[in-house]
């Protein structure tokens, strides 16, 4: 069996509650989504084995945990399978980074994840159509592991889509952190955008924070 990978490095995590975590990424080519503010739009990728990436990630040490990320990782779900598998026979930590779109491929590797990224894909920020019953789904598979949200806040982000995020968040799982984080490169305009959706979201009785993504503003990959 073998896997679109786009490359295998070790950096710091740049996103989320995780910020300045060392790990080594894995980065699964392809994508369910195109989304409006996608920063990831990979053409490249190399076919390889379980075997193949195993060596590759073992070159690295030190590290708080793996990630998969993206693209969309669950897209090749058997090969995450087998991969997260052999990891945790080795005492790895196992980070997921997810669109939060597919909670039945979420289900067949559940057992082996520690961590999940998942984000909430909002209609307005997106340009997409709208996922909010699979995000629901997902929450629900992941709720048993240490999981958080983020969002991605544009200026065409609307205060209608953070109510319904907030919604599934306080029915699913309430104590999950909501990351609220904005388009990079981060505009000026936003502010006042983060400071309303952020006392919303602490109205409502949400953990939120508004973290943007540090590994562009320091300039590491």
């Amino acid at each position: 069996m073998k896997a679109k990978i786009s490359e295998i490095f070790k950096s710091i995590q740049g996103e989320g509650i995780y910020q300045g975590a060392d790990q080594v990424f894995i980065r699964f080519y392809g994508c369910n989504l195109r989304c409006a503010f996608c920063d990831t739009d990979l053409d490249f990728f190399h076919q390889m084995s379980v075997l193949q990436v195993l060596n590759a990630i073992r070159r690295y040490s030190d590290y708080h945990s793996i990630s998969f990320t993206g693209g969309e990782p669950l897209l090749q779900v058997s090969f995450l399978s087998d991969l997260a598998m052999r990891l945790k026979t080795e005492g790895k930590t196992l980070y997921l980074e997810t669109n939060g779109t597919l909670p039945e491929n979420l289900r067949s590797v559940i057992e082996y994840i520690d961590i999940i990224a998942m984000d909430f894909k909002l209609p307005t920020s997106t340009g997409q159509l709208k996922f909010w019953s699979q995000h629901k789904d997902f929450l629900n598979i992941a709720s048993d592991k240490n999981v958080f949200v983020k969002a991605v806040i544009t200026t065409s982000t609307v205060p209608e889509d953070v109510f319904t995020a907030i919604d599934i968040i306080k029915k699913i799982r309430p104590q999950t952190s909501f990351v609220l984080q904005p388009e990079h490169p981060y505009e000026g305009k936003l502010e006042y955008k983060l400071s309303l959706f952020k006392n919303i979201c602490k109205t409502q009785g949400v953990d939120v924070l508004v973290l943007p993504q540090m590994h562009k503003d320091i300039g590491v990959k």
